[in-house]
């Protein structure tokens, strides 16, 4: 197959103890999946269906690569997260089947321009102006779930030049990977390749530059990042 301009080189993250690459496709995200967020941002913390949006594949970066502030925004925020990567798709699959899709886990951090957010919010409009932008998806090395295990119980931590910011266990999600997993496959089409960004835990709030970042979920690669 021949095309009429070269092919964008795929976005690939790491996976830890292997030289082969991840390579990424789509990039979900869950909208409120911690109680403690969802009450802190104005929401309900029942148990409602979960939503959605996404980032696309240029919002990757990966461990250790510096951040650079992005251009619109005067309020970015960090919004840590345990991040799921797909080996197979599908759609429509049922609860009891959707680990099966699972490659492995990871830490990221959805990065926000929670101004351009809230501006569209206020005028109901939609929401990609704040969270899609280059490096708005930093990501540590992957680690295959044939080693993790599933990982339904692990402390998850953002610390910014020392100090903690964000705290919690992945167990307080409202949405279990599982149920995400099956409800993401009734609405999209998942692929191979997908990450899906599971929600964060309560403590989100800005970085400035010359911030030193570090994430980490128990047994997991740690992320680590400057904002330049």
């Amino acid at each position: 197959m021949s095309f009429v301009i070269d092919p964008t080189p795929p976005v690939t993250i790491p996976v830890a103890g292997v030289e082969a690459v991840f390579p990424v496709n789509n990039i979900y995200c869950v909208g409120r999946n911690y109680a403690d967020h969802a009450i802190e941002m104005g929401g309900d913390p029942n148990r409602e269906a979960p939503f959605f949006f996404m980032k696309p594949a240029y919002a990757v970066s990966t461990n250790g690569v510096s951040l650079s502030y992005p251009s619109h925004s005067i309020d970015v925020h960090h919004e840590l997260e345990m991040v799921v990567a797909l080996a197979d798709g599908g759609i429509n699959v049922p609860v009891n089947e959707a680990m099966g899709l699972v490659y492995g886990y990871g830490i990221g951090v959805d990065m926000t321009r929670r101004d351009l957010q809230a501006e569209a919010k206020d005028k109901r409009r939609p929401w990609e102006a704040g969270k899609t932008f280059a490096q708005a998806a930093p990501c540590a090395d992957l680690s295959p779930v044939f080693e993790t295990g599933e990982i339904n119980s692990a402390e998850i931590q953002l610390t910014i030049n020392g100090e903690i910011r964000q705290q919690g266990n992945v167990n307080q999600m409202i949405w279990k990977v599982d149920e995400i997993i099956s409800r993401l496959s009734e609405m999209f089409l998942l692929q191979a390749g997908d990450l899906i960004f599971t929600g964060t835990p309560a403590g989100v709030g800005p970085v400035k530059k010359g911030d030193d970042v570090r994430a980490t979920l128990e047994g997991l690669p740690e992320l680590h990042f400057k904002v330049i």
